[in-house]
């Protein structure tokens, strides 16, 4: 299954998530008619009703994910994901997915950094029976030797497709293991190769065992709902299973950057590119008041530079300049550990990837010295409000947003307060987090080049996801 990575606390519209356009995390009233209950064995229970269609969005999602995974066993969620649609000891490989299908619903799953879930989206008069299906895989999933050998195979064909043969995402990858030394945030959700190829039935069934309970699980349900009746049908199908001792654990707090870390890359392609990253604080991580002010100031500082074509890098390396084809910030403000705020761009036509580094770095160099005008943060905030909106028209987004915010540990009532505190920020608290976290000592750069063979690329990927 792809990577998906959770809503961008940024102020603008995130990345796409299975068609379903996902967008900041806003202030609105909308978001009152949200229930929250705990079954007696620990699982959490959030329900929000929408009566605009007679649709239900079921998810469940875990805890655990590639941040969870140990050196030598990197990937194991994303197989485990994969696994779930292998049987139960009541169903058959692939009988899950035919029985959705033939109640004419859609389901699916993904892996992140962060968590695990997968969902359903099916008439409301279905709630009951993927649910059924759906608690079932969780204490009753049966990992047969003989499936998850074929599923192996699937998998390092899919890490192929996906990022061997892909420059830009080895890149990625590489560059991301590069800014992160110590921090499980270097794992690669799809895992190492090697990793891969060395898993064995058992290692699945440990981690199922492991995490996969309910203590260790959040169900999202979002749509034409009673909340009292999503909880009775909880207790049945879901409260029958014990808690079990969820792991510790340790924690693995990334060292101390003293100084810019580069790294290069050759492949097949046309055109160089560009990613930088630097070292910055998440809500999930942020532990005063002081340091969450932080978080959303460089929420702002992201939206700022690429929010919409009239933000800077648009503007400035684009249109003014030309020296990029391509220029993005990027700021994942809900990460479980400490994230990065990400610079990328491309060059045009006879300018160097490293004139794009300059360009870049002077728009952060010019936030260190020139505050922000009124005018652009009127602007920012402007765009998040009219994001929130058409988020608002996709159940699915709206459960997807849910579940990624329990999943990390923020409370559901981050959507209360998000454009609120977006609005508190100052020009000078962008000036300051832009002195404090972007500078050369905090910098990962990762730079590819072609190398001058053809790009063949492979056959289309045929995994299920």
């Amino acid at each position: 299954m792809r990577k998906v990575s959770p809503p961008v606390f940024k102020g603008k519209l995130s990345r796409s998530l299975y068609g379903v356009v996902l967008c900041s995390i806003l202030s609105f009233p909308a978001l009152a008619n949200i229930t929250e209950y705990q079954l007696d064995n620990g699982m959490h229970v959030v329900v929000k009703e929408d009566h605009r269609a007679p649709v239900v969005v079921h998810q469940v999602w875990y805890r655990v994910g590639g941040t969870y995974e140990q050196p030598g066993k990197t990937g194991l969620s994303h197989m485990l994901e994969h696994m779930m649609f292998k049987g139960t000891k009541t169903l058959k490989p692939g009988e899950f997915s035919k029985i959705v299908s033939q109640l004419g619903g859609q389901e699916n799953a993904f892996t992140s950094s962060d968590y695990t879930a997968y969902y359903q989206v099916v008439g409301k008069q279905h709630l009951e029976r993927v649910m059924q299906l759906e608690s079932d895989r969780m204490r009753n999933l049966v990992i047969d030797d003989e499936e998850f050998n074929k599923e192996r195979d699937v998998v390092t064909e899919e890490r192929r497709w996906r990022l061997e043969d892909q420059p830009t995402s080895k890149l990625r990858e590489q560059f991301n293991a590069v800014a992160f030394l110590n921090s499980p945030a270097r794992n690669p959700v799809i895992g190492w190769m090697t990793d891969i190829r060395s898993y064995s039935a058992q290692d699945m069934r440990d981690w199922y065992k492991k995490w996969y309970a309910p203590n260790n699980a959040t169900l999202i349900v979002v749509g034409d709902v009673d909340p009292k009746q999503v909880l009775a049908l909880a207790k049945t199908y879901y409260g029958k299973y014990q808690a079990e001792t969820i792991p510790t654990i340790k924690p693995q707090t990334e060292i101390k950057q003293e100084g810019i870390r580069r790294i290069e890359l050759k492949g097949a392609t046309k055109v160089p590119s560009l990613m930088m990253g630097f070292h910055v604080p998440s809500l999930v991580t942020a532990q005063t008041d002081e340091e969450k002010q932080e978080v959303y100031a460089l929420a702002m500082l992201s939206s700022i530079l690429d929010d919409g074509d009239s933000s800077r890098l648009p503007t400035n390396l684009i249109r003014e300049q030309q020296v990029a084809a391509s220029a993005s910030a990027y700021y994942s403000s809900a990460s479980r550990l400490p994230t990065l705020f990400q610079l990328s761009g491309t060059p045009t036509t006879g300018h160097t990837v490293e004139a794009v580094e300059k360009a870049l770095l002077a728009e952060i160099e010019k936030l260190k010295t020139e505050k922000v005008s009124k005018e652009e943060l009127e602007r920012v905030w402007a765009m998040s409000e009219a994001s929130y909106v058409y988020s608002q028209d996709s159940t699915q987004a709206q459960a997807m947003i849910l579940g990624s915010l329990v999943s990390v540990g923020l409370s559901v009532d981050t959507l209360d307060d998000w454009i609120e505190n977006l609005r508190t920020v100052t020009p000078e608290q962008i000036q300051a987090v832009a002195k404090k976290y972007l500078h050369h000592d905090n910098l990962t750069v990762g730079t590819l080049y072609p190398d001058g063979k053809e790009h063949t690329g492979l056959k289309a990927y045929r995994g299920r996801h």
